[in-house]
């Protein structure tokens, strides 16, 4: 990427938090699992995995990262959420027991597209990723039901439903870039990184 290695945080509670850090090294950034509070500390960035949402907010509260969580992202720092990190980070989640961050200005339907039995593939076009189609893999995927002015949607299914966004320094998918060798969207979230390293630099 650049002589300095962007040094991204990979929340390593539950889900697919490896598939993500081997994306992040191939792409020469210094992917770090977070666990814990103090591990927030020195980060460019940070990824949300996908995998249970129900067990990764519980595990947030348990290792009390949420309101260390909350400062960093409502502070400016990129975050990435895929999947169950998308609804960890929406403001309202339908059918769902456990609290979210309520960041991100979406309504999310958990499993909105069914079981594990449902899961699929689809090819997206995404416009903030130049070249072919994307193939998004939705594995009991969450379905964004609804979202508010400031929110730049980035991708639609073939029936129009809204599966990718952005607002500000939030990019949250309702599919697993993590799950495909296609690094486009890895690569985006890197350049959003790199605006916010730069960003920074200036003001110290």
């Amino acid at each position: 990427m650049t002589a300095h290695s962007p040094r991204i945080g990979v929340l390593a509670l539950q889900g697919s938090f490896s598939e993500h850090m081997h994306s992040l090294s191939r792409l020469g950034a210094d992917a770090v699992a977070v666990r814990l509070p103090e591990q927030l500390d020195g980060l460019d960035g940070l990824i949300l995995p996908g995998g249970e949402s129900t067990t990764i907010l519980k595990l947030i509260d348990e290792y009390r990262l949420r309101a260390s969580l909350t400062h960093a992202i409502a502070c400016g720092l990129p975050v990435l959420g895929t999947c169950a990190g998308a609804i960890c980070l929406a403001n309202g989640i339908s059918s769902h027991v456990m609290e979210p961050l309520r960041l991100l200005h979406i309504s999310v339907s958990r499993n909105g597209f069914g079981r594990q039995v449902d899961s699929f593939e689809e090819d997206l076009s995404i416009a903030a990723l130049p070249g072919p189609v994307y193939r998004g893999v939705f594995i009991r995927a969450p379905m964004i039901e609804s979202y508010s002015d400031g929110v730049e949607v980035l991708a639609r299914l073939a029936d129009g439903t809204v599966v990718a966004c952005r607002q500000d320094n939030m990019l949250a998918t309702c599919f697993h870039p993590e799950f495909v060798d296609d690094l486009r969207l890895h690569t985006y979230f890197l350049h959003m990184v790199e605006e916010y390293v730069a960003t920074h630099s200036t003001q110290d």
